[in-house]
């Protein structure tokens, strides 16, 4: 049986929606959060680098963009950019 195991797929995780705000910096570091500490790290970073990349993009088309709001299915993401970094509001969508 120990040579099946290598074979077979590992099960998905799931988890639920991260909900809360978290302040990063330039470089896309989380600094403060109040999403819960179950949720990765390395997670929350990698929606905060694509914040950032979203501001920066915008500043090199020259469109003056200091907040958005983006709702997926079931996921609202609201970032503010601040001096650099930004504080991005994560919250569960609410369905109606």
């Amino acid at each position: 049986m120990g040579f099946l195991k290598l074979f077979s797929k590992p099960r998905p995780t799931i988890r639920r929606l991260p909900a809360g705000s978290i302040t990063v910096d330039r470089e896309g570091h989380v600094v403060t959060s109040t999403v819960a500490s179950s949720y990765p790290v390395e997670m929350l970073e990698e929606i905060a680098k694509e914040v950032l990349g979203l501001f920066r993009e915008a500043r090199a088309a020259q469109l003056p963009l200091s907040e958005f709001k983006i709702q997926f299915a079931s996921l609202l993401v609201t970032a503010r950019e601040a001096r650099g970094g930004a504080i991005i509001f994560l919250s569960p969508a609410v369905s109606t």
